[in-house]
């Protein structure tokens, strides 16, 4: 079967890169390929490299670079965790949005690397992390601590994957929102306009 997702993105990628950055990526895709059949350190630092070389290799691209490589290598979680580990925010980012993609692993398998990022001050990862894969795979009592950690953080809940879906009728979220508001009221803060908009969710039936 035609992977339409990969195919899309090559031709996305290949019709924004430079001459050298597209002989970059057709050599490290045949890399990466080889790559996929070994699970040993060595074959992991090659994709911790390329992995880092795609943010200056495919300038403004290098998300998709990134999330062809780990396509193509499907890394195992415990190499994916390394991977997440020793890279930059942005790495970190990367892997993050590849997750709901990475269907070879064990369901919940990386939610390890969803919680590290929630627990963070860094928006863009806490706006990677309520993507499509915490969605599926977070358990109701962190996913509603998501939630309110979009709320605290000032990101928009439009980051948030399936939010209606989850949101709706979940009273343990709507308590949640009234005290969070009830306190920001009682400090004298302003409380967030997407605080409106998810406690109104909850009222939904689910």
């Amino acid at each position: 079967m035609i992977d339409t997702t990969r195919v899309a993105l090559v031709d996305r990628l290949y019709a924004t890169l430079s001459g050298s950055a597209r002989a970059w990526l057709d050599q490290v895709l045949v890399e990466a390929a080889f790559l996929s059949t070994r699970a040993d350190d060595a074959a992991l630092s090659v994709l911790e490299l390329r992995f880092a070389q795609a943010g200056w290799r495919c300038p403004g691209m290098a998300d998709a670079a990134r999330f062809l490589l780990l396509h193509t290598v499907r890394p195992e979680a415990t190499a994916l965790a390394r991977l997440y580990e020793h890279g930059t925010a942005a790495e970190r980012r990367a892997v993050l949005h590849a997750l709901p993609h990475l269907r070879h692993l064990a369901p919940g398998a990386a939610l390890p690397l969803v919680q590290d990022a929630l627990r963070s001050n860094d928006t863009r990862l806490i706006a990677a992390a309520v993507g499509p894969y915490a969605a599926e795979h977070l358990p109701a009592h962190a996913w509603r601590h998501a939630v309110l950690k979009c709320l605290f953080t000032g990101v928009s809940l439009d980051a948030v994957a399936d939010l209606a879906v989850r949101a709706a009728g979940d009273q343990e979220l709507a308590r949640m929102l009234h005290d969070y508001a009830a306190e920001r009221i009682a400090a004298g803060r302003a409380v967030p306009e997407d605080h409106d908009r998810a406690f109104s969710l909850t009222t939904q039936e689910s």
